[in-house]
């Protein structure tokens, strides 16, 4: 696996392989870019990976600049600040470098750049992408550094709105990187409580899209490799960081789940975004913790197609072994229980359930979502109940 080097075109052109880094300022100048900007987190930008990015875009002839104020949960003034550096200094392009938080800001800067309109009209609802100025979306290039979000092979970027503490999705098809660059060799580094967080949201990712009544056979067979990725690689990723054949198979599943999940997502994300956007907890992290709980309320909607994933993955016992699977899971990488352990008070259930509902994610769940179980289930994720 650690001397794989292959390219793909699905979703996007991907270069896949130990190294291939050192392609990254060729890839912005194929995307047409002449004076990128680097988008990442405070966290990555003084990291070494970054300094060996920057090397490649300047070797390939091009001006860079870097730009890091991003927030774990990206806002929309981060998105503010992002563009003015972009419209003063002359940026044509954007390098989406790190994790979800980096991917995304980068990705709707460069979406923003050219557009007219507020940020919240091209949220993902009906039609309004089609309000968008397609001419006026900068070029991106994606690195993710984490292996998690799969934001790279996204359309979209989740950005938090400070005033109603609510995350919202930009959308449009043109936010879609020219080129992703997945190199295991990024992640190495990645201590292991973040390989175990950004594991879990790849994990995450793939089971709700699997679930979503949605019909899509395409997407649900990704979603099914993608799970078995994670159960064969993510402990070892975890448990040796050095291993570069696990880390480039959860490179994988990462961008597996994030192609698969636009069958649907669920409960683990609706219930989940509210906590991120109020509490800024980590939000690979806060999806581990909702888990077992979200598959037990949909039991009766997704027993069977549980039990056929059990199978496949070798997990005996049908639905409640998977569940023992994903407790276990949990257990071995120090995933907490509750979101009590998130730091999490019980006085916002209400509030959050009601944000929960309305998330774009909360119309894939397999059993429809409504205030009162919302509320129960942060009760239950409070408690520890299961």
């Amino acid at each position: 696996m650690t001397n794989i080097s292959t390219n793909w075109s699905y979703p996007t052109a991907v270069a896949f392989g130990a190294g291939r880094i050192s392609e990254l300022g060729e890839a912005a100048k194929a995307a047409g870019m002449k004076n990128p900007l680097l988008v990442t987190d405070p966290g990555i930008a003084p990291l070494d990976i970054t300094q060996k990015a920057l090397s490649a875009i300047k070797s390939a002839g091009l001006d860079v600049a870097v730009f890091s104020d991003v927030q774990p949960n990206p806002t929309a003034s981060n998105v503010e600040a992002g563009l003015k550096v972009m419209r003063d200094n002359g940026h044509d392009g954007v390098v989406a470098f790190g994790g979800g938080s980096g991917l995304d800001a980068g990705k709707v800067i460069a979406f923003m750049l050219g557009q007219t309109r507020p940020m919240w009209d091209f949220e993902d609802v009906g039609d309004w992408w089609t309000r968008a100025d397609p001419d006026g979306i900068a070029p991106i290039v994606a690195v993710p550094t984490t292996a998690g979000t799969g934001s790279e092979v996204g359309r979209a970027g989740v950005i938090t709105n400070e005033e109603t503490h609510t995350k919202k999705v930009i959308f449009h098809p043109k936010m879609l990187p020219a080129q992703v660059i997945l190199d295991p060799e990024l992640t190495v580094g990645l201590p292991p409580h973040i390989t175990a967080g950004t594991g879990m949201d790849a994990l995450a990712h793939c089971l709700e899209a699997y679930c979503a009544p949605s019909y899509h056979p395409m997407s649900e067979g990704m979603a099914i490799e993608g799970m078995r990725l994670v159960k064969e690689y993510l402990p070892r990723a975890y448990h040796e960081g050095s291993d570069l054949e696990a880390r480039g198979h959860m490179l994988s599943a990462a961008a597996i789940g994030a192609t698969a999940f636009q069958k649907g997502l669920g409960g683990i994300h609706s219930l989940s975004h509210p906590v991120g956007a109020i509490y800024n907890t980590h939000h690979g992290l806060t999806n581990a913790v909702f888990m077992p709980y979200v598959l037990i309320h949909n039991r009766s909607a997704i027993e069977e197609k549980i039990n056929r994933l059990s199978a496949w993955l070798g997990i005996e016992g049908g639905f409640n072994g998977f569940v023992d699977y994903i407790m276990a899971l949990r257990s071995e990488l120090g995933i907490v229980n509750t979101i009590q352990e998130l730091g999490v008070d019980d006085g916002r259930f209400e509030e959050m359930a009601e944000m929960a509902v309305v998330d774009p994610t909360a119309g894939g769940n397999p059993i429809t979502l409504d205030v009162p179980v919302c509320i129960s289930l942060y009760q239950q994720a409070y408690a520890g109940k299961l």
